[in-house]
């Protein structure tokens, strides 16, 4: 019969079976999990409380639990008055092509580079890389006057979505996160299919998309999160307001706009991320296990 191997830790198995130190560390988890909970579930809490509540109640009570004056109807007016539904599929619109683009442009990118691998790969990995050491408000000036006059066609994509599609393909860190991936799939099973007459496409979509489908996932979230919480692009790029997305347009409506209506617009729009979250939540951390993703 094999030795247990002991748990290695601060503490010592002896001292974990005291019943003081279980109880300490029982109070200090259940504390951090409680904060945890507050950190992350508290200011969602606090928008449901002033998307239900009068402008007046939020300004006079604003550390109270739960309103008074419960204001259901408040949802329905921002819906109305404030034009939200029409924003919201403005933004489904950008974060959905957003989504196509950044997958497509990653996907096919770290392919070619962990897989294909051409003589001149590695200039291009170290290209991409550079990249992800210049902030974006640097190369803003430039990308937006290249939508304005696009070179050769001289066409211009400001306020269609296309200039907002376009620019959030070119993202480094998802190619590189795809590409550790990639390079973690065995090359005996590239090399078995290009005996069997396997060309470049088919490996792709028979072999290494079906296994990618974590870091997919992944790459979908941080995707989906970025383009749903863009502002500063998006107001530049889409100066039309009948365009705009939420993140644009509620500041914009901060201005003229009943507080708690204002308040309960912000709560529809963190529904559909959230619900995302939750629904993939499984594919999420099976991708975050697979890469190492940390913060």
């Amino acid at each position: 019969m094999t030795e247990q191997t002991p748990t290695r830790g601060v503490l010592s198995e002896a001292e974990r079976r005291r019943l003081g130190t279980r109880f300490g560390l029982g109070t200090t988890r259940t504390l951090l999990i409680l904060a945890l909970v507050l950190e992350g579930a508290g200011p969602i809490y606090w928008i449901f409380k002033g998307a239900v509540s009068s402008t007046q109640e939020s300004l006079h009570h604003p550390l109270a639990l739960w309103p008074a004056d419960v204001r259901w109807s408040n949802l329905a007016s921002a819906w109305t008055s404030l034009e939200i539904g029409k924003y919201l599929l403005n933004t489904v619109v950008l974060v959905g092509g957003s989504l196509v683009v950044q997958l497509f442009v990653a996907t096919t990118g770290a392919y070619a580079l962990s897989v294909l691998r051409p003589a001149y790969g590695k200039y291009v990995y170290g290209a991409v890389l550079a990249t992800l050491f210049l902030p974006g408000t640097v190369s803003m000036v430039s990308l937006y006057l290249t939508i304005l006059d696009l070179p050769v066609t001289g066409g211009s994509l400001a306020n269609t979505p296309m200039a907002v599609w376009l620019p959030a393909g070119a993202h480094a860190f998802n190619v590189l996160l795809i590409k550790q991936f990639f390079d973690g799939i065995p090359r005996e099973l590239f090399e078995a299919a290009r005996l069997d007459g396997a060309g470049p496409w088919r490996i792709l979509t028979r072999i290494v998309l079906p296994m990618s489908r974590p870091i997919l996932a992944v790459v979908s979230l941080l995707a989906v999160m970025n383009a749903w919480k863009d502002f500063l692009w998006p107001m530049i790029a889409i100066t039309d307001t009948e365009s705009q997305p939420l993140a644009v347009a509620l500041p914009r409506l901060a201005d003229t706009s009943d507080q708690s209506l204002l308040i309960a617009g912000m709560l529809i729009a963190i529904v559909p991320p959230v619900l995302v979250f939750l629904l993939f939540q499984r594919q999420i951390v099976r991708g975050i296990a697979f890469t190492g993703l940390k913060g």
